[in-house]
């Protein structure tokens, strides 16, 4: 790919809060879940490069078009060939797994890659009741949630004497927990564990500004962390254009729109005009749905960036990027990484 010029542009002190990655792994139309992984590797040495604070990764089961399910491992390739990003789950999706078996894996990859690896915990299954079944997982996991996760931490404390359950690797270890969420309850349960809360507000942004006024204004220092910490998850499409970017929107969409009416696929291509043929109903769930979204040219996203943090108050945005094609998905991650290098320079 021919390398573009990356415009240099006057930002706002606002915008020098730490940027991180959210991948999912997308599998294109055409492509395999081992390029997909490939490709995830790729992006992460690339945003390592760049400057992104961390690289999560998501659990998924039963998706066509995400290649992340088993999250551990790919948390591993994608550690294994990066040095300084963290990485980790956004998140584990608590009810699929035992504490225990978390724990280990966890604290498996801490020793592998020490002072690395993130773990963010989630409440939903991560895919629907048939998969969530052939799981091996009671219906009525999610409700221990709180437990759980209570349990998992405590297997990261130093051992006890007496102590017969232990996990190994992992006892001992710090490995930092967020509570990931997209309604009140995580916001709840962060604030009184005194946990870092990741909003998942690039898919499901209804409650984002309740549940985040609910968590600062609940929140109980801890061991872990003393005030509150609010990470944010933005959809960013940044292109050369302002058309080129509504363009490579429109995998998203499609991708949402087949999510909800049941049929989820691998990552279609861009369709341009896709937005003409949408029902009114289809448009009102996406203009829902996707309302943390910046789409544009770099001046565009800089000013919906600027908006966005604004209004939010956010501590980190998470940037999640559903591109087709993976040269355009890179070239959207060095625009918003030199958004936000502008900003710091002129700070």
């Amino acid at each position: 790919m021919q390398e573009k010029p990356i415009p240099v542009l006057g930002c706002s002190k606002l915008m020098t809060i730490p940027f991180s990655v959210l991948d999912l792994a997308p599998i294109p139309q055409g492509s395999t879940a081992g390029e997909a992984l490939r490709r995830s590797l790729d992006l992460a040495q690339h945003a390592e490069r760049l400057g992104y604070k961390r690289f999560w990764l998501a659990e998924h089961h039963g998706m066509p078009g995400i290649a992340s399910a088993a999250t551990s491992v790919v948390i591993a390739h994608v550690a294994g060939g990066t040095s300084t990003i963290r990485v980790g789950a956004g998140g584990i999706m608590l009810p699929n797994h035992s504490p225990l078996v978390i724990a280990e894996q966890f604290g498996t990859l801490a020793s592998l890659f020490p002072g690395r690896i993130d773990l963010g915990l989630g409440r939903a299954p991560g895919t629907d009741q048939l998969t969530f079944r052939a799981l091996r997982r009671s219906p009525l996991s999610p409700e221990s949630f709180p437990q759980d996760v209570a349990e998992l931490m405590g297997y990261f404390r130093p051992p006890v004497p007496g102590q017969t359950v232990q996990a190994v690797p992992g006892a001992g270890l710090e490995v930092p927990i967020w509570i990931l969420g997209s309604s009140l309850f995580g916001a709840q349960l962060a604030a009184a564990m005194g946990l870092p809360f990741a909003f998942a507000s690039h898919l499901a942004p209804a409650a984002m500004m309740q549940a985040m006024d609910i968590y600062r204004q609940s929140f109980r220092p801890s061991e872990q962390l003393d005030h509150p910490y609010v990470m944010l998850g933005i959809n960013i499409f940044a292109a050369d254009t302002d058309e080129e970017a509504r363009q490579l929107f429109t995998s998203l969409q499609q991708a949402f729109v087949n999510l909800r009416l049941g049929r989820p696929t691998q990552l279609p291509p861009p369709v341009p005009g896709y937005g003409e043929r949408l029902s009114q109903m289809e448009r009102s769930m996406l203009e829902q749905a996707l309302a943390c979204s910046v789409v544009g040219s770099a001046e565009t996203v800089r000013r919906g960036l600027e908006e966005f943090i604004r209004e939010t108050g956010a501590d980190e945005l998470m940037v999640t990027s559903q591109i087709f094609e993976h040269d355009a998905r890179l070239r959207s991650f060095e625009l918003t990484a030199a958004i936000q290098a502008s900003a710091r320079v002129s700070s």
